[in-house]
């Protein structure tokens, strides 16, 4: 799996958040309040949404561990902030470096994705791991727990050089 590298520019988003762990994975209720309310936002870019994953600023990855607390997204990309549905909030994604990976299959198959990228590739390239937001590009391949299901994986990534 060799992900592509992107740079990209901060992108305006609408949708939910809600604080969660591994543990007290909280993502099919987040998605479900999302859902309902997707079509109240009137200023939609494109069809594709967005999980985000912010994590502490202090959080060393090495010692990642289920219990580790994050905030979760369910978002999609708008054109500007004029028209806010209730309930919902503004967001901006940092642009920046990324590695892109595209994970195949079902949601159940992702700690796998998640492992090599952290474990094999992200080591082994000339890349550190950068603070900002992680997320993941669901679009018109995306089939929830599908086996034919593909996602984008979005990694902030810096040169190790410059680091």
């Amino acid at each position: 799996m060799i992900p592509r590298i992107e740079i990209s520019k901060d992108k305006k988003l609408i949708g939910k958040q809600l604080k969660m762990s591994l543990v007290d994975n909280k993502t099919p209720t987040l998605w479900k309040s999302f859902m309902q309310q997707r079509k109240e936002i009137s200023n939609i870019v494109n069809a594709a949404l967005y999980s985000i994953q912010v994590y502490d600023a202090s959080l060393d990855f090495k010692n990642f561990n289920p219990h580790t607390v994050f905030t979760k997204w369910a978002a999609a990309e708008v054109t500007d902030y004029n028209a806010i549905p209730n309930a919902m909030e503004s967001f901006i994604l940092p642009g920046g470096m990324y590695a892109v990976f595209i994970h195949k299959g079902k949601t159940s198959d992702f700690p796998k994705t998640m492992q090599y990228i952290f474990g094999t590739w992200l080591p082994q390239s000339k890349y550190n791991l950068d603070q900002r937001p992680h997320f993941e590009i669901l679009c018109e391949k995306y089939k929830n727990n599908s086996e034919d299901s593909e996602e984008e994986v979005w990694i902030p990534i810096k040169d190790k050089v410059l680091s």
